[in-house]
């Protein structure tokens, strides 16, 4: 019961990825509005899911914050020479098709690819304990992800991305919450360590993301009306990744 429980959580919550569909039907000029206010809310999203809930909980499930702090670092310096070598790969390879694809939409891949990868753990974990206990962790997760996702597709469309393929990465990334699901259900809790570093490598990369990469492409924006905006909506991502706190 266990495994078909968290197996079938899990395909709820990889299904939330498709979210960005809605697009599909949208006219350019619409679409290229809603892609700035994406992009507003995965920045404030992303700076919300790392400081209110990553981070916290990576502290909370360590004996040591040194070590938490170290890991985070090192994953905002891991992103930091990731971007690097694919802006290198991106002057030297600029006859292939995608030159046009912007770092940090592989870097958001890499990043949330982890974060679900987590989130799979997390699941399948807390269903070991006992159903009620992954029942009500599935729908923390499910209120984390709708904003998330909504973000991370904007995120992949302004990168550079054609609509199928950002949906598709989505659902790619998304899916190896399975990964981390079956990993714990068939393993246990024995790595539980290192989940909670890969959760700091993971924040540092949210960090590191949002702040190098998603604030710039907002100050490009000089527009009086257009900022407000944007400030509101990066308020209301982290807004709801605060809000989130009272469902865990």
């Amino acid at each position: 019961m266990i495994w078909i429980y968290t197996l079938v959580s899990i395909a709820i919550v990889s299904l939330i990825s498709l979210i960005g569909i809605i697009t599909l039907f949208a006219s350019d000029k619409k679409l290229c509005n809603m892609i700035s206010s994406m992009v507003s809310l995965a920045t404030g999203a992303l700076f919300g899911g790392a400081f209110i809930h990553m981070i916290p909980t990576a502290f909370a499930s360590s004996n040591s914050s040194t070590y938490i702090s170290l890991s985070i670092l090192i994953g905002i310096a891991l992103f930091f020479a990731l971007e690097k070598f694919l802006h290198w790969h991106h002057e030297h390879h600029h006859h292939h098709k995608e030159d046009h694809i912007k770092p940090f939409g592989y870097l958001n891949l890499v990043s949330d690819g982890l974060h679900n990868l987590i989130d799979g753990i997390i699941i399948a974990a807390a269903y070991m304990i006992n159903i009620e206990v992954g029942i009500a962790t599935t729908i923390a997760v499910i209120l984390h992800e709708i904003p998330q996702e909504i973000g991370d597709f904007g995120l992949l469309l302004h990168a550079g991305f054609s609509k199928i393929k950002a949906l598709l990465l989505n659902l790619m990334t998304a899916s190896l919450s399975f990964v981390g699901a079956i990993l714990v259900l068939v393993i246990g809790n024995s790595f539980e360590n290192i989940t909670t570093y890969a959760l700091a490598l993971a924040a540092g990369g949210f960090v590191y993301i949002a702040g190098s990469d998603l604030i710039p492409e907002l100050q490009k924006t000089t527009n009086t009306k257009q900022s407000i905006k944007q400030f509101l909506i990066v308020g209301l991502g982290v807004a709801l990744m605060f809000l989130l706190v009272l469902f865990e």
